[in-house]
């Protein structure tokens, strides 16, 4: 993945949460008073865009339902050709969000563009390990990872799920005022490969998953393949023993 324009041959770009629509609480105070024509009218803008370019686009906008159900928090995949091809919406809302405004959704989404697989997450759900070794197991090489936030734990977390899982992770934000937090693009060891604006300026970050870099051996190669099996348990049961000096835990071992 590159994250730019085509010039500088990228093939996706990522957008923060609530990118198109606006956020609720923040710009949206009333769902009766979203223009849904209008927003609908700017996604296919986008969309357009997108097969002009050639460029892959995930882009945070909320999705309407049926009234009286409440939209869903969501990002949209749109193909380099323009097309709608996925949606992930947001499955663990906030106590607000799922109070007053949004209807969490019920599955993962991973899609592909040239062999690398991407996962996505919003927002909140960096607080939940489970979801991105839930993205781990399904293979996933890179998460894109949309937040309307401006707390730097978020980029702790992300840099840690990173870590933990070996795989590339897209931090996206909105340039907030007094922001503490800033996009980028992190690399399977949990270091950030490129960054961009810090204390809300605007700005994009590029960066490219490279399955084969030899930065990256242990942690793609090694340590992603060896934590699966560890996860299974299989390499530790085949090791365990039956000794009586393990079973009582209630004793010191025999001098």
């Amino acid at each position: 993945m590159k994250c730019n324009c085509p010039a500088a041959g990228c093939r996706l770009i990522h957008f923060p949460e609530g990118a198109l629509s606006g956020y609720a609480k923040s710009q949206i105070k009333d769902w009766g008073v979203v223009d849904w024509k209008a927003l609908r009218e700017e996604l296919e803008a986008v969309a357009d865009h997108s097969a002009r370019l050639g460029l892959w686009t995930v882009v945070g906008c909320n999705h309407r339902l049926t009234p009286p159900n409440r939209p869903h928090n969501s990002l949209y995949i749109i193909s380099d050709k323009g097309a709608p091809v996925g949606r992930y919406d947001k499955r663990l809302c906030s106590n607000t969000e799922l109070t007053d405004w949004y209807a969490p959704g019920v599955e993962t989404t991973v899609f592909d563009v040239d062999g690398v697989r991407f996962g996505m997450a919003l927002c909140i759900e960096v607080q939940f390990p489970e979801v991105f070794m839930e993205y781990a197991r399904l293979g996933v090489d890179c998460m894109l990872f949309s937040a309307y936030a401006n707390d730097s734990i978020y980029g702790t977390l992300a840099r840690a799920h990173a870590a933990i899982n070996n795989f590339w992770l897209s931090l996206s934000i909105p340039a907030l005022e007094g922001n503490r937090l800033a996009a980028g693009l992190i690399g399977p060891d949990g270091r950030f490969l490129a960054r961009a604006g810090a204390n809300g300026a605007s700005g994009l970050a590029r960066g490219e998953v490279n399955k084969g870099d030899p930065r990256f051996d242990i942690e793609i190669n090694k340590a992603r393949p060896w934590r699966a099996s560890a996860r299974s348990g299989e390499i530790y049961a085949e090791r365990r023993v039956k000794d009586e000096l393990s079973t009582d835990r209630t004793a010191f071992f025999a001098a």
